[in-house]
């Protein structure tokens, strides 16, 4: 029996002055591999700006089909967002599968959700998304179609049907979102009237979130080395003996550079629980190079889904992997947030390093805070301090 083998794809990232560009398309390949997909080769070109038709020019989408069949490709990635009309037109130049950096992201969320909310979620992004491409790659929803009034009036396109019956899904998503919505609202509540303390984790994927989680409360929680290994938000009871109470602990869905708006809105749930967080601890992959800005993208979808005013505090992680003339002097210090001194860890999750330090903090923290605010003032936080 030959060895399953995982389909071949070219990779293409297009230049145009922007500073996160990505010259050796490793992110992109990270994502692919965790697609199932295998890399076998890589094109980046500088561009002013897009061709309106084909995005990369014909001259560029000539040498991509070539080498695409130099290495037997089944599919084309797109580093960035593309048009449905160049999305089109890609494939019909390349006779191949023509796919983009969102639907990427879009696949790997729908294979690692687990829960029936995350589920729901990833549906309705998908679909949202599949709403702007006038193509058929949403023929699997006709086999919902049944009842009165589904064959469509006189005269109506295709087009208008398909319009129709993936506007109709959409709709029925929303519906099913919305009752898990109430469902977590009353979860909320009822950790509210408890007076729980509520702690989250953000950061950039594969920055490490799942496996300090596990450190912190002891749990088995999937972590791996890759990006997006958890999707659904976890929830456990951290008891923190030199504050003398437990304190809630989420451990939420990776953010990525250019995550999907559709993916935003529809996790909105799910990114609840950041927003009601009285504290994030924002995970940093300390041993990427990237991370200054790993850390901006991190902002500025808390930013979007109203969780930046929230305090945080910065947790190094992976300081083990650091190169020995990189190793931190002090165990925690202060970093500058946008204009804010927030409090700065350097941990390992992996070994334990640093994490004994990350609980002492989280218990001064914990400790002041039930000394100094009572339910009814509303108070907020004083400023945190290393």
């Amino acid at each position: 029996m030959k060895p399953q083998t995982t389909p071949p794809v070219i990779l293409v990232g297009v230049d145009m002055g922007l500073p996160h560009f990505d010259a050796e398309l490793e992110e992109l390949g990270l994502l692919a591999q965790t697609a199932g997909l295998s890399p076998v080769a890589r094109v980046t070109c500088k561009r002013k700006a897009p061709d309106a038709a084909l995005f990369v020019g014909s001259g560029k989408a000539d040498e991509i089909r070539m080498l695409a069949q130099m290495h037997g490709a089944v599919e084309v990635l797109f580093d960035q967002s593309l048009s449905p009309a160049q999305q089109r037109n890609l494939e019909r130049h390349l006779e191949l599968p023509v796919n983009d950096r969102t639907l990427l992201i879009l696949e790997i969320f729908a294979q690692r959700a687990r829960s029936h909310e995350g589920k729901l979620q990833v549906e309705l992004a998908k679909l949202q998304y599949l709403s702007t491409r006038l193509v058929r790659r949403w023929s699997h929803l006709e086999r919902q179609r049944g009842g009165i009034g589904t064959r469509g009036g006189p005269g109506e396109t295709q087009i208008e049907l398909d319009r129709r019956m993936i506007g109709d899904a959409i709709k029925r998503t929303k519906e099913r979102l919305l009752k898990v919505k109430r469902q977590r609202s009353t979860q909320r509540k009822q950790r509210e009237r408890r007076d729980a303390f509520t702690i989250s984790l953000v950061g950039y994927t594969n920055a490490g979130k799942s496996t300090l989680f596990n450190a912190l409360v002891k749990a088995r929680a999937y972590a791996a080395d890759q990006l997006f290994a958890t999707l659904d938000t976890t929830t456990r009871q951290l008891y923190l003996a030199d504050a003398g109470r437990s304190i809630s602990l989420s451990d939420t869905v990776g953010f990525i550079r250019d995550l999907p708006h559709g993916l935003v809105d529809a996790f909105q749930a799910t990114l609840q629980e950041a927003v009601d967080a009285d504290l994030l601890l924002h995970v940093v992959d300390a041993a990427n190079p990237a991370f200054p800005e790993q850390i901006q993208q991190v902002q500025r979808v808390l930013t979007e889904i109203g969780a930046d005013r929230i305090p945080q505090i910065l947790v190094f992680n992976k300081s083990d992997a650091l190169a020995e003339a990189s190793h931190p002097l002090v165990s925690k210090d202060t970093y500058d947030l946008n204009g804010i001194l927030c409090t700065r860890v350097f941990v390992s999750a992996l070994t334990g390093m640093g994490v004994g330090v990350l609980r002492e903090i989280l218990s001064e923290i914990v400790s002041r805070e039930a000394a100094e605010m009572s339910p009814a003032d509303g108070a907020e936080f004083s400023e945190l301090s290393a």
